[in-house]
């Protein structure tokens, strides 16, 4: 098949979560299955400069954002069968920020007019595209809307329903190339979101784990689009992330002090530098628990603020923290490590280098988020042979398994509810068990087995690209009336079926 693949980041490219390893893994993954990627992203600030100096100009032309004539410049790069297509405009992407600039709305409309001419100078005609977040939400509605002229499938993946694009109702007149029949298709509580008009317009949704999928259709996940997703439950998927174990592999990991491949050893003597390096108490046999993160209060944080000094106080433990994000917990984190500089360290920085040797480093990696919607940095951890603590939401409730001491199943430790004293419980379990080499061991040996790279998730795709491809009915069994312009903006999606 012929997939093209568009989002707004990509490793190694340019990445701020799991999003951009996401597109760098998949199209690699369906690459090995024979199938044809081309991956489409803009050309941002921050690419680096080894791999621009490598891109191949194919092309420019003039893309129209309603009266506006903006520049196009077109690159080509490709790697591991892959060919990626680089959109180039300064004046929309040489910015110091991908996300969060006061014209978002306008750069990643740009982008999508822009990825269509594209298609167009490339005379590309791909079986689908499949399209990646908010930044790309506006092509399954321009196709089904006509605006395009592909007969490609539209497939939408869900990230993080959190960040779905929500603008000023003028952006519609402003921008757009639409009919304002279609403004019911976008328009919500009064604004425009892009993420809607996926929800809406493409052919299949999926998003990265089977629990969000389930999680998402409910209020309080939902983020306020839960009406339209149960709208669509018969064509909604959640499909669990992998990660390029080739990337991550601490075996060949050059960042990794000590290389090793299910060895306890020799993962402990990365510990003991780590131990030196930050100038912690240097011991094999104290459990180090390693948290990496964006330091946001839905990855679970309060509740490591309220159990961090009792932790420390009462357990003989480690701790090493890394990540930037909201000033509350940038302070507390710097204040608790200055109080205990035996057993604590915080890094306000993330720098992959020093993220991949932690990994190798720990003997336990936090996750306990408010919610996940996938999560890869638990999967790097069991890679790197580190056990996951994690809540049991999402994307760490479909990849974790509480370890259970008289079956000897599960790789890792899991809470149910978010509650601090239930996230102390389960650390002190885990710390019970680090010490009982019987268990200890056979929790390794899990962890060693579990199946983490993009095979099975590939296969998954392909089968929703197959059953596009080919229909049982001729005819799609619903369309969504996206043409509604009545006032009440509490509407929910309505089917129309055939």
């Amino acid at each position: 098949m012929n997939i093209v693949m568009v989002a707004s980041e990509c490793a190694p490219f340019f990445k701020t979560g799991g999003l951009a390893d996401v597109v760098a893994s998949l199209p690699k993954a369906l690459t090995k299955k024979d199938h044809h990627l081309k991956v489409f992203i803009p050309k941002h600030r921050c690419l680096p400069s080894e791999i621009a100096s490598k891109l191949e100009f194919i092309t420019s032309f003039t893309v129209h954002v309603k009266w506006r004539e903006q520049y196009c410049g077109l690159f080509k790069y490709e790697a591991e069968g892959v060919t990626y297509y680089f959109i180039d405009n300064q004046y929309y992407f040489d910015r110091l920020q991908m996300y969060g600039e006061m014209d978002d709305a306008e750069r990643y409309t740009y982008f999508t007019h822009a990825f269509f001419k594209a298609l167009d100078v490339l005379e590309v005609d791909p079986d689908f595209i499949h399209c990646h977040d908010w930044p790309t939400a506006l092509i399954p509605l321009y196709t089904k809307a006509g605006v395009v002229n592909t007969k490609a499938k539209t497939v939408f993946t869900i990230h993080n329903l959190k960040y779905q694009g929500i603008f000023p109702l003028s952006v519609f007149d402003e921008l757009l190339h639409l009919d304002r029949i279609h403004l019911g298709g976008l328009e919500y509580e009064g604004a425009i979101n892009f993420m809607k008009a996926a929800l809406i317009h493409a052919d299949w949704v999926t998003t990265v784990s089977p629990s969000y999928a389930q999680e998402i259709m409910d209020p309080y996940f939902g983020e306020g689009l839960e009406a339209f997703l149960h709208a669509r439950n018969t064509s909604l998927t959640g499909i669990v992330n992998g990660i390029d174990e080739d990337v991550y592999n601490p075996a060949t990991d050059l960042y990794v002090s000590v290389p090793y491949k299910k060895h306890f050893a020799r993962k402990k003597e990365n510990k003991r530098i780590m131990q030196q390096e930050f100038d912690l108490t240097v011991s094999k046999e104290i459990p180090m628990f390693v948290l990496i993160s964006r330091l946001v209060e839905e990855k679970g944080l309060p509740l490591l603020v309220h159990i961090l000094d009792e932790l420390l106080t009462t357990e003989s433990v480690q701790v090493v923290i890394m990540g930037t994000g909201e000033t509350r917990f940038e302070e507390h984190f710097q204040e608790i490590a200055n109080r205990y500089p035996n057993s604590c360290r915080f890094m306000n920085v993330f720098q992959e280098g020093l993220a991949r040797r932690l990994y190798a480093s720990s003997d336990f990696f936090l996750m306990p988020s408010r919610f996940e919607p996938c999560g890869l940095s638990q999967l790097i951890a069991l890679r790197y042979e580190s056990v996951p603590i994690v809540r049991e939401t999402g994307g760490l409730k479909d990849t974790i398994v509480p370890y259970n001491e008289y079956t000897g199943e599960g790789n890792g430790f899991s809470f149910t509810n978010y509650n601090a004293d239930d996230f102390l419980n389960t650390i002190r379990y885990a710390i019970h068990l680090y010490h009982q080499p019987r268990h200890w061991n056979q929790i390794l040996k899990n962890v060693y087995k579990s199946k983490l790279n993009w095979e099975h998730s590939a296969a998954q795709y392909e089968n929703i690209y197959m059953k596009l491809l080919n229909p049982t009915n001729k005819e799609d069994p619903y369309v969504i009336d996206s043409r509604s312009t009545e006032p009440n903006s509490k509407r929910e999606a309505h089917l129309v079926i055939r």
